[in-house]
């Protein structure tokens, strides 16, 4: 079975479609990796599900640093195999994942030897929430440099029309993490009961696993990965080129992080609850934005390809193709979440002083769906093409905006729904900018000349 799609030639629906389906799919089972972590860890209570959204955030900063070579790795190699420079994308893949690996290294030290200021830094209430957020977090960031390397293979795999890989290596991970989870947190047979450190430790073991599927398919594949030697010294224009189209992507997660931390804080002071319905509350709600943000993955190989190949009408036909595909998706997602919110927040914390913050967190994100599905679709494109930086711009303004306004909506009675808020004004304003910037760019693109 052929698992390179052509992206550059036939009917666009099939191809994007053939490429998309399973990056989605594999959005899905990472998005189910972490709802099982949060079925089980909320069974230890709503104060585990505190520890680990703190220290998670952690993880989530590290994401920056890892879409920093993922996303340089994958534009440039899909450009480079568009335009039938082979060499030139073995080049660029060898460069993204030494620059992964260091990366990954350096900030699992730190995570390490800094965990417990770290931690300070939400003020969270109860001691044994601090406790187990410190050796979560030194579990799961000091064994980061495995998520690097699986993005980056997803990334270079993707670029090159493979998904389904992707796809395999982790649906793995899902069935060694549900495994793993129940046996670690609760204790079962000659495993002793560890509670949030066997959550982290589970989470850890399983990456591990997806990156040894990724290593195994790596050294059958004859166009990219057999050509790759990791040891011989770094190509530094490879490298430069790579950190200048990531380096906007990877600045826009990290500060688009570094917010979410301050607005935990300010979630921390409505107490652990509030901690663990808005921990609980965004892993149910990446339903919507990590599919969405899988067939942005998609969207942006397509686009690159074919910008390689200079083929800009096939470029408009793509876009115009993914948005319709991500308007009836972010419809759905919009639908579930504000009409079921009661009956799947329940799965996760039963807890019946939680349960109404859950539903209002839910219903209030519902809003705004649609249109943080349509941003990352146009986010995606926008990188394919080398432009990083509107997306970057866009996301980094409107997302900053969100302290201010949650600041002033908690002031009002809106209390803490005020900070949901917030994050759905925000989202709907960088969905139709950004893909109002977009066609502006489109529009002049296909004016130029060759």
């Amino acid at each position: 079975m052929k698992k390179n799609i052509n992206l550059l030639e036939g009917p666009i629906l099939p191809s994007l479609s053939g490429l998309a389906l399973p990056i989605m799919a594999t959005s899905l089972i990472q998005m189910a990796y972490n709802l099982t972590d949060m079925i089980w860890i909320g069974r230890v209570g709503s104060s585990a599900v505190a520890a680990v959204g703190a220290a998670g955030m952690y993880m989530w900063l590290a994401n920056g640093l890892a879409t920093l070579a993922k996303m340089g790795g994958q534009v440039k190699v899909a450009q480079a195999l568009g335009a039938k420079e082979d060499k030139q994308a073995v080049s660029y893949a060898k460069s993204a994942l030494q620059l992964g690996i260091a990366l990954g290294l350096i900030y699992g030290v730190l995570a390490v030897v800094l965990a417990n200021p770290l931690i300070d830094f939400f003020k969270l209430n109860s001691g044994q929430v601090v406790a187990d957020a410190r050796i979560y977090l030194q579990i799961t960031c000091g064994g980061v440099i495995f998520s690097f390397l699986n993005q980056i293979f997803t990334g270079i795999m993707t670029a090159m029309g493979n998904s389904r890989t992707s796809f395999v290596a982790t649906a793995a991970g899902l069935v060694i993490n549900i495994i793993m989870d129940p046996v670690l947190i609760f204790g079962v047979g000659p495993f002793a009961k560890m509670g949030v450190m066997g959550a982290g430790i589970a989470t850890v073991f399983a990456q591990m696993i997806v990156t040894g599927v990724f290593i195994m398919a790596a050294l059958k594949d004859e166009i990219i990965f057999q050509k790759v030697r990791l040891l011989e010294k770094v190509d530094k224009k490879s490298m430069m080129t790579i950190v200048k189209i990531g380096f906007p992507t990877g600045v826009q997660s990290m500060i688009f992080t570094s917010i979410s931390m301050i607005i935990a804080r300010m979630i921390a002071g409505f107490g652990d609850s509030a901690v663990a319905v808005q921990k609980v509350g965004s892993q149910i709600e990446s339903i919507s934005w990590m599919t969405a943000e899988g067939f942005g993955a998609a969207v942006n190989a397509f686009m690159a390809q074919n910008h390689g190949a200079k083929n800009k009408k096939r470029i408009v036909q793509g876009y115009k193709v993914a948005m319709r595909i991500e308007i009836v998706w972010g419809i759905f997602c919009t639908f579930v979440l504000m009409v079921f919110p009661a009956v799947i927040f329940k799965i996760f914390i039963p807890e019946a002083d939680v349960l109404p913050m859950g539903v209002d967190y839910l219903k209030i994100l519902g809003v705004s769906q649609l249109f943080m599905c349509i941003e990352l679709t146009t986010a995606g494109a926008f990188s394919g093409l080398g432009k990083t930086i509107p997306p970057s711009i866009s996301s980094i303004i409107l997302t900053a905006a969100r302290i201010p306004m949650a600041i002033a909506l908690t002031s009002t009675a809106l209390g803490l729904n005020g900070i949901w808020w917030s994050i759905t004004i925000s989202s709907i304003f960088k969905g139709v900018i950004l893909v109002a910037w977009f066609l502006v760019y489109l529009k002049k693109m296909l004016a130029e000349k060759e």
